[in-house]
C-alpha cells in the first residue's frame, strides 16, 4: 500500500459504506465475484481501527480455512491484536463455548466429540439391540434424519408428541424411529458425549435455559458477523438472534451473503433466513455489492438473465466494466453423452492451443458425481491431466471396482486380488479368515486361489457357498465367450447381488452408489452399441475386449507432483472457486435440473441458483453443454435441452444452434428454439427420425450407394463397405453432423434404408 493510502482505499464507495457503517443490524448483499472476503475483513479491521477490543468481535464462518486467511488479512492491517478476534466456524466456536459452560447442562468440560462414524456406530448398535430390520432402518438414514430433528430445534420428547411427524413414520413403515432416536439422544449423554448436531443444539439449549449464561456471552460478543448467511439453518439462526437480541442491545449485527447462492437445502439451510432478516432486525442497513470483480460482461448478464426468473429473491443487478464482446458463451449441443466428453476435450484443447490456458485455469462441473466418468475418459485419451474433486475418480469409487473385479474374475479366475475383493462381498459367510486360511493353503501347495478353494477341506456349510460362487463366475465366463459384455455385466451385477444390495439402500450416499454401479453399466452399454470403428478396432464387444480397454483407460498415471490438472468437480464443490474457462455440462431437463426437483417450484428456484453458481465461476470463458442421449439404467434415453439454456438472452450466446423469439412473458431471446421445434416433430430431442416409427433394415440388404438412416447421425449415403462377409464395415457420409464421414461395424448397426 502506498504512502498515504488506507485499506479504506481499495474499496469501492458501497463496501466503504458496509465496512464503516459498524453500529446496528446490516445486511451484505454480496455477488458474485463482488469482494465480499475483502468487506467482512476490513470491516472487521475497521472496528479494531476504531477501539473496540478484538475479543469483543465474533466472526462465523463455515470452514475453518476461511476463519485463518481472515484472520491473516486483519492482522495485516491491525498487527497482532488481530488474533485475539472470536473468528471460527459455527461448531468450533460453540464448542469452545461449551467447553467452559457444559456443567450448567449436565455435561462435564471433557465431554467428547463424536464423528460420524462414531454416531454411526453407535446407531448400528441400537437397531441390533432394538431387533430391527437393518434393511429397514438404514444407518445413514437414522442418522440424516436424527440430525434434520436436531438441525430444526426438534428433540425426541418433542416429535413423539408431533402426531403429524408421527403419522409420517407410520405411513412410511419406520414406527420405531422416534425410540432409536431417544435411546440415541440417551446414549450420548450417558457416554457424556456431543455430536457434530449437539454443538449447535446444546448450546442453543444453554442460551435458552441458562439467562445469567446468555448475558454473559451477549456482553462479551458486541459485535457479530456471519460469513455466507444464506447457507445457516433453523438452528444456526436461533442462536445468533439469542446472542444479539437482548435488552439495551444496539443489535450489533452483520450478516454478509447471497439469496442467489443459496444451494444447500438438502443440508438443512433455509434462504428463508436471509429472505427474513429485514422482519427479524428493525432499523436494518442495507448494502448491495453489485460490481463483479471476476467475470466478463456476457457472463455477468447472463447470470442476470436466468436468476431474474426466481420469484424468491433480493433484488439486484449484478455488473462489470471487464467487457470482451470477443468470448460470449459458447453452447455445445452433442448427439450422445459419449460425444459430449469427446466435444468438450476438444475444445479444451483449443482453448490451450489458441488461448494459451493452463490445465489449471481451467474446469468442468456436473450437477452428479456419477458424470465424471465420461469426462474422464475423454481426457485420458488425450492425455489431458486431470483431478477429480468432491469425489474419488470414478474408477476409484468402491462400488465401481467391486463390479470390475466381478468381471476380472469372469474373464480370469486366476486373478487373486479380484477373487480376494469379492469372496465375500456382498456378505456370503465366508469370513477373513477362512480366506486366510486358503491363501496359506495355496501358497503351500502352489496352487491359485480359486482352485484352492475347492480342494481344501472347510465346514460344509463354507464349502456350499464357495461351490455356489465358483458356479456363478463359471457360467458367466461361458457366456462371456459369446455373449456381449453388457449382457455378462447385467447378469453378473444382478446375481452377485451388488445390484439388488445398493438399489435398496436408499440413504443418500446409497443412491450415489447405485447411481454410479448404473454410471458403469451404461458405459458397457455404450462400448456394446458403438456401431464406429477405428482402423485398428477388431469390432469384438465381448467382455475382455472391454476390460481390455477400460484397463488402457485407467492405468494413465497422472504426475502426482504437477499442479497443472484440470478441475472436475460437482457444482456444489465448486462454491467460492473460480477458473478462467468454466464447462457446465450436462445442461439437460431431468439432469440438470435435477429429476428429483420436478414436483416443487422452491425445488426448481433451487437448482436455478446451482446454475447461477455455475456460471459465475467462470472468469472469462464459459462453455455450456448437453447431450440430446445418454444409457440410463441401460437404456438408451433422449433428452430436452435444459430449460436454463433457454432463460439466456441470445446477445450473450456464441452458438450455432437455431434460435427462436420466445414471447412468453419475461423469456428472451433463447438457444433452443427452433431446434426444439423441429426435433419435438420427430418425436425426439435432438433425433432427425422418431425412435417410436425407426425401423433397421436386414444388414444384407444395404448396397453401396443407398441412402439410409442412423438413430443417432441422421440421413446418410453409403459410400464403401469393406471387410470380411462376418465384419462388414461400411463407410458412410452423414450430413449436417460433425466429422461427416464415418465408419460402421453393419453387424452392430441399425440402419434403415431410405432409397
Amino acid at each position: 500500500m502506498s504512502e498515504g493510502k488506507t485499506y479504506l482505499d481499495e474499496l469501492n464507495e458501497v463496501q466503504r459504506q458496509a465496512v464503516t457503517q459498524t453500529e446496528g443490524p446490516v445486511l451484505v448483499i454480496a455477488g458474485p465475484g463482488s469482494g465480499k472476503t475483502r468487506v467482512l475483513t476490513y470491516r472487521i479491521a475497521h472496528l479494531i481501527e476504531t477501539g473496540v477490543a478484538p475479543w469483543n468481535i465474533l466472526t462465523l464462518t463455515f470452514t475453518n480455512k476461511s476463519a485463518r486467511e481472515m484472520k491473516e488479512r486483519i492482522t495485516k492491517v491491525v498487527g497482532e491484536s488481530g488474533n485475539k478476534v472470536w473468528a471460527g466456524t459455527f461448531h468450533s466456536i460453540f464448542a469452545r463455548i461449551l467447553r467452559y459452560e457444559a456443567d450448567k447442562i449436565g455435561y462435564s468440560s471433557n465431554f467428547t466429540i463424536y464423528d460420524t462414524d462414531d454416531s454411526r456406530s453407535v446407531i448400528k448398535g441400537i437397531i441390533k439391540e432394538m431387533n430391527l430390520d437393518p434393511q429397514q432402518y438404514k444407518v445413514n438414514g437414522v442418522g440424516a434424519r436424527i440430525s434434520k430433528c436436531k438441525s430444526s430445534l426438534i428433540p425426541p420428547s418433542t416429535y413423539e408428541t408431533n402426531e403429524n411427524m408421527m403419522a409420517a413414520d407410520r405411513k412410511n413403515n419406520r414406527l420405531h424411529f422416534h425410540a432409536i432416536y431417544k435411546k440415541y439422544t440417551a446414549k450420548c449423554k450417558k457416554a457424556d458425549a456431543m455430536d457434530f448436531d449437539d454443538l449447535l443444539y446444546q448450546l442453543y439449549r444453554l442460551l435458552t435455559s441458562e439467562p445469567e449464561i446468555k448475558k454473559k456471552y451477549q456482553e462479551r460478543f458486541k459485535y457479530l458477523m456471519v460469513d455466507e448467511f444464506q447457507d445457516t439453518n433453523t438452528l444456526q439462526y436461533a442462536i445468533l438472534k439469542e446472542l444479539v437480541v437482548y435488552d439495551k442491545s444496539p443489535c450489533n449485527v452483520c450478516v454478509v451473503g447471497d439469496d442467489a447462492q443459496s444451494i444447500y437445502a438438502f443440508r438443512g439451510a433455509t434462504i428463508q433466513n436471509i429472505l427474513n432478516f429485514e422482519t427479524d432486525f428493525k432499523n436494518l442497513r442495507t448494502f448491495k455489492l453489485e460490481q463483479n470483480y471476476r467475470s466478463t460482461n456476457h457472463i455477468v448478464e447472463a447470470a442476470n438473465d436466468v436468476i431474474t426468473f426466481n420469484k424468491k429473491q433480493i433484488k439486484k443487478k449484478i455488473w462489470t466494466d471487464k467487457v470482451d464482446d470477443a468470448s460470449k458463451i459458447r453452447v455445445i449441443r452433442a448427439i450422445s453423452d459419449t460425444e459430449e466428453g469427446k466435444r468438450i476435450a476438444d475444445t479444451i484443447l483449443e482453448q490451450k492451443h489458441r488461448r494459451h490456458i493452463h490445465n489449471k485455469d481451467i474446469a468442468i462441473l456436473y450437477r452428479t458425481n456419477a458424470q465424471s466418468r465420461i469426462f474422464e475418459e475423454s481426457l485420458r485419451r488425450y492425455n489431458l491431466s486431470y483431478k477429480v474433486f468432491g469425489g474419488l475418480s470414478f474408477y476409484k469409487r468402491k462400488e465401481v471396482k467391486d463390479l470390475l473385479s466381478y468381471l476380472r474374475l469372469v474373464v480370469n479366475p486366476k486373478d487373486e486380488e479380484a477373487l480376494k475383493r469379492v469372496i465375500n462381498y456382498p456378505k456370503r459367510g465366508i469370513g477373513g479368515t477362512t480366506v486366510q486360511k486358503v491363501v496359506d493353503f495355496a501358497n503351500a501347495a502352489g496352487e491359485t486361489l480359486w482352485t484352492a478353494f475347492g480342494k481344501i477341506n472347510l465346514p460344509t456349510r463354507t464349502k456350499n457357498t464357495i461351490v455356489g460362487f465358483q458356479e456363478m463366475i463359471s457360467i458367466a465366463a461361458k457366456k462371456a465367450q459369446s455373449d456381449d459384455a453388457y449382457t455378462v455385466a447385467v447378469d453378473v451385477a444382478k446375481k452377485s447381488g451388488l445390484f439388488d444390495m445398493l438399489k435398496n439402500d436408499k440413504s443418500p450416499e446409497g443412491l450415489g452408489r447405485f447411481e454410479n454401479l448404473n454410471s458403469l453399466l451404461n458405459g458397457i452399454k455404450d462400448f456394446v452399441e458403438n456401431d464406429e470403428v477405428s482402423e485398428d478396432d477388431t469390432g469384438d464387444k465381448l467382455l475382455s475386449s472391454y476390460l481390455q480397454n477400460i484397463a488402457l483407460l485407467t492405468d494413465f498415471d497422472q504426475a502426482e507432483a504437477s499442479t497443472d490438472y484440470i478441475t472436475l468437480m460437482s457444482v456444489h464443490s465448486a462454491k467460492g472457486l473460480e477458473f478462467k474457462s468454466i464447462f457446465v455440462v450436462g445442461l439437460e431437463e431431468q439432469l440438470f435440473p435435477s429429476f428429483m426437483s420436478m414436483e416443487s417450484q422452491d425445488d426448481i428456484a433451487e437448482e436455478r441458483r446451482l446454475f447461477y453458481v455455475a456460471i459465475t465461476r467462470a472468469e472469462e470463458f464459459l462453455t455450456l453443454s448437453y447431450a440430446n442421449s445418454r444409457y440410463k439404467f441401460g437404456k438408451m434415453a433422449y433428452n430436452q435441452p435444459s430449460r436454463f439454456l433457454e432463460e439466456i438472452s441470445y446477445e450473450h450466446i456464441d452458438s450455432d444452434i437455431p434460435v427462436r423469439q420466445n414471447t412468453q412473458e419475461k423469456v428472451r431471446s433463447g438457444v433452443i428454439g427452433n431446434f426444439k421445434k423441429r426435433s419435438a416433430s420427430a418425436g425426439a430431442i435432438g433425433l432427425m427420425v422418431d425412435p417410436a416409427t425407426f425401423k433397421a433394415s436386414p444388414i444384407e440388404d444395404i448396397q453401396v450407394g443407398m441412402k439410409i438412416m442412423h438413430m443417432k447421425f441422421g440421413e446418410g449415403k453409403v459410400l464403401s463397405i469393406d471387410g470380411t462377409p462376418r465384419n462388414r464395415v461400411a463407410t458412410i457420409f452423414f450430413k449436417g453432423v460433425e466429422n461427416p464421414q464415418r465408419k460402421i461395424m453393419l453387424k452392430f448397426a441399425k440402419l434403415q434404408i431410405v432409397t
